[in-house]
């Protein structure tokens, strides 16, 4: 009888509330379900697993391309695509409408060794005329994006006026000596001018490198050194959080190391004078609206080859030096278009929000891969919950909001503010929802399936990185998906999950590989070939290796248990931090969580868990008894952490992740090796110091 039901059930779970109502009391005539039974069962099922209707499947590109091409499943289609790689690249750039200048005969050339795959390289292209020209052409009135500031000034530019302001910025570029191969540079939030900059530079042939804004000025000065960018464009201030943030101070500190270190480097300033702070322009520097403003609006694209670098973009590495991954003209573009075409159904004036900076590759990746698809994307000032704990859903509400996306973080601390908030918005635009950047744990995917998808919007659940300018694993809205799970492999994608010898396996964690190349893979690391083919080519050779922690379960879902040098060996056991977390995040006083592995002479490692708690939750040793024990239950006596430490705040990029590596190395008293110029809120580490050595003293 249940296992009838449970059948039942799921091919109602992406139903409307009407229909679902009908269902249930189909059921208790049906099944013969008490109605307070029935209500556990619904429960208990919502969390296992979610189905698309049948409705929401036929109305999806996917499906319609997949009936063109007389493909049954979408299971089917990624076998497909991952099979013959040359038909299906062909086939997506196609689909996704790319204009070539000058055509190509050949897809993929791999004579040179996967790592210098060669990918269309007959023909000419240029990711300008196609993100933008081609749409101002065609549907130049309809709105490319709207830009919200902090204080809730608002920008909205047209596919027209984004390429006429575009085409300034390319004249001013060419005007000041910038050609093609030149790196213009970025260190500002994300703004309409950055966009302007992003295209304009890609459009003459340029190389567009965003550094994230929140750096430190010697985190900003390698960048620029290593990158030997030809001009910043940057701001007078920002606003986060009600605070003016003043910039200039931290790009002169910037520019002066650049200059000591750099001999012969000389970076040009352009600055937007976004808080109308009175600052000087000395020499090499411009004002933005004063400069570009009185250039030509007419430019024409400069035609590239398709594996001409158009991106650089740095990783966020705590340590080292950053590595600077190029992303090739063709990668910036059919990656994240074909993950809007096939993976989030993003249509022709959609609107599209993902909560990221321009710093983060999700930035670039969301404006190119909305526009490629004449979309409209919202871009805004600050955080998500200032000055209103409901700016989003405001913002949702307002804008008819199609496709939301975020970290899991993000979600977090939106969740912490509890649902009621959200029932006094409309948020019955959203379509697709989406996230990024980190595991999301189970506790964190039902309460946004539930409150803001409402059991309707899929949650594609995508992970890639910075290094291949889009994902390897993410789901489709035609499959059905589990807690927490990407599902798996991304058209085009031939992933795997291999164990130290190399060999694929499943149902255990293992390393994610990438066993054929892929169009947005880097073209190396930014003159630095040979450590870009150290740190992904080598350990398994021939295969690409991402450092990520993945499982796939016995029914074909993949899942992803955090970096693989985060990974704590307790006892012999390995064990993903996220594993643990996920756990701990689960209960309902916890609102974060971060583990570490600390040195141990007998077992190796312990665990040591760092949580935050929800507003209005007190600490108790009743709650750390009741965490340690769901853990030890969950993966076993071995991995009960020795210690749970309640803290205020946990340290975190911008971009919201939680620096592991730092809370390390803090308890270690290691934290000077450490970059600490990523950290959003430092005061955290402060009291992390302290909780830890309480605990010692204790101990």
């Amino acid at each position: 009888m249940l296992s009838s039901f449970r059948t039942c059930f799921i091919s109602q779970l992406g139903k409307a509330t009407k229909e679902r109502s009908v269902f249930v009391i189909y059921c208790t005539i049906y099944f013969e379900i008490p109605s307070k039974k029935l209500r556990e069962l619904i429960t208990q099922e919502e969390k296992l697993v979610w189905t698309p209707s049948r409705e929401s499947i036929e109305l999806t590109k996917v499906k319609s391309f997949m009936d063109r091409e007389g493909i049954g499943s979408y299971e089917e289609l990624v076998r497909k695509s991952t099979d013959d790689i040359s038909w299906w690249w062909s086939c997506c750039e196609k689909q996704i409408g790319l204009e070539w200048f000058h055509p190509y005969s050949t897809i993929v050339d791999t004579s040179l060794g996967k790592e210098r795959t060669s990918w269309f390289p007959e023909g000419s292209i240029n990711l300008t005329h196609n993100a933008v020209d081609r749409f101002a052409k065609s549907m130049g009135s309809s709105i490319a994006f709207i830009w919200q500031g902090e204080d809730d000034s608002k920008q909205v530019r047209t596919y027209h006026e984004l390429a006429r302001e575009t085409n300034m910025f390319s004249n001013y570029l060419k005007g000041i000596g910038i050609k093609k191969g030149d790196v213009v540079a970025s260190c500002i939030p994300i703004s309409p001018e950055v966009l302007v900059c992003m295209f304009a530079a890609t459009k003459i042939g340029a190389v567009f490198s965003p550094i994230f804004c929140g750096y430190g000025p010697t985190a900003i000065a390698s960048r620029l050194s290593d990158a030997n960018a030809k001009l910043l464009l940057t701001c007078d201030g920002y606003l986060r959080r009600g605070k003016r943030i003043e910039l200039k101070s931290a790009i002169d500190e910037a520019l002066q190391i650049t200059r000591k270190n750099s001999k012969g480097l000389s970076t040009k300033t352009l600055v937007v004078e976004r808080l109308g702070n009175d600052i000087q322009l000395e020499k090499d520097r411009d004002s933005y609206y004063k400069q570009v403003k009185s250039e030509s609006s007419k430019c024409e694209p400069e035609h590239m080859m398709p594996d001409d670098p158009a991106l650089l973009l740095y990783t966020s590495g705590t340590t080292g030096k950053p590595k600077g991954a190029v992303i090739s003209q063709i990668g910036a573009m059919i990656q994240p278009a074909k993950e809007m075409e096939f993976n989030l159904d993003v249509r022709k004036n959609d609107v599209f929000m993902w909560m990221s900076d321009i710093g983060w590759m999700m930035g670039p990746w969301q404006v190119i891969g909305a526009q490629l698809m004449g979309a409209t994307h919202i871009i805004f000032e600050g955080v998500p919950d200032y000055p209103d704990q409901d700016r989003i859903w405001k913002m949702i509400e307002e804008y008819h909001i199609t496709h939301l996306g975020h970290s899991a973080t993000t979600m977090r601390s939106l969740k912490k503010y509890g649902e009621d908030i959200l029932r006094n918005h409309n948020l019955d635009s959203l379509r697709v929802l989406g996230n990024t950047g980190e595991p999301i744990d189970q506790d964190t995917w039902t309460w946004e399936m539930k409150f803001v998808g409402n059991w309707v919007c899929p949650l594609i659940n995508l992970s890639g990185g910075t290094e291949i300018f889009g994902s390897f694993l993410l789901p489709s809205p035609i499959v059905s998906l589990k807690p927490s799970t990407l599902w798996g492999p991304g058209l085009g994608m031939d992933v795997d999950v291999f164990d130290d010898g190399g060999n694929s396996i499943r149902e255990q964690v293992g390393y994610l590989v990438c066993k054929k190349p892929a169009p947005s893979m880097s073209r190396g690391f930014w003159n630095d070939f040979k450590r870009y083919r150290e740190t992904y080519w080598v350990r398994f050779p021939g295969v690409w290796y991402h450092g990520d922690w993945a499982y796939v379960d016995q029914d074909g879902f993949w899942f992803l248990h955090g970096r693989a040098d985060d990974v704590i060996k307790v006892a012999g056991r390995r064990v993903g931090p996220a594993e643990i977390e996920s756990i701990l995040n689960s209960l309902p006083q916890i609102a974060e969580s971060a583990t570490v592995g600390l040195p141990d002479d007998l077992k190796g490692e312990r665990l040591c868990c760092f949580v935050q708690l929800k507003p209005g939750i007190d600490e108790d040793s009743q709650l750390i008894e009741s965490a340690k024990k769901r853990i030890s239950q969950s993966l076993g006596k071995t991995l009960e952490p020795d210690k749970i430490i309640v803290v205020k705040d946990l340290p975190r990029t911008r971009s919201g992740k939680i620096i592991r590596k730092l809370i390390r190395a803090v308890i270690l008293s290691e934290d000077s090796t450490v970059d600490m110029t990523t950290v959003e809120n430092p005061d955290s580490i402060q009291e992390i110091r302290a909780s830890w050595k309480k605990s010692q003293r204790e101990l």
